[in-house]
């Protein structure tokens, strides 16, 4: 005997709900974001040269409230351990220990 598959329903709507921002929102926001990597960065290229010849292409994150960097060549450690350094805190910047700062091809 075979067996009949049950019909898919297709999923009418969507999942998540859409944000809509008024031009000032998306402004302030693209702002505030632009500001945040530009206080990530400083750390960043504050330290660098500490890491370039050692840890090369390693992972850093920054949290730029305190300051604070976290350093190793697997990027799964290094960020859990900036949350459980700061857990809780949902801003923290990725980077990548070479050059650019930047993991990956632009």
């Amino acid at each position: 005997m075979t067996e009949t598959k049950p019909a898919r329903t297709a999923i009418s709507g969507r999942i998540f709900p859409q944000f809509q921002w008024t031009a000032e929102e998306e402004a302030q926001r693209i702002a505030e974001d632009e500001e945040f990597y530009r206080r990530c960065k400083a750390i960043f290229d504050r330290v660098k040269p500490e890491f370039i010849n050692t840890c090369y292409n390693w992972y850093m994150v920054v949290e730029p409230e305190s300051g604070d960097y976290f350093v190793d060549r697997d990027e799964e450690v290094v960020m859990v351990k900036a949350r459980n350094m700061h857990p809780g805190t949902v801003p923290l910047f990725f980077f990548k220990i070479n050059e650019t700062g930047i993991s990956g091809s632009v």
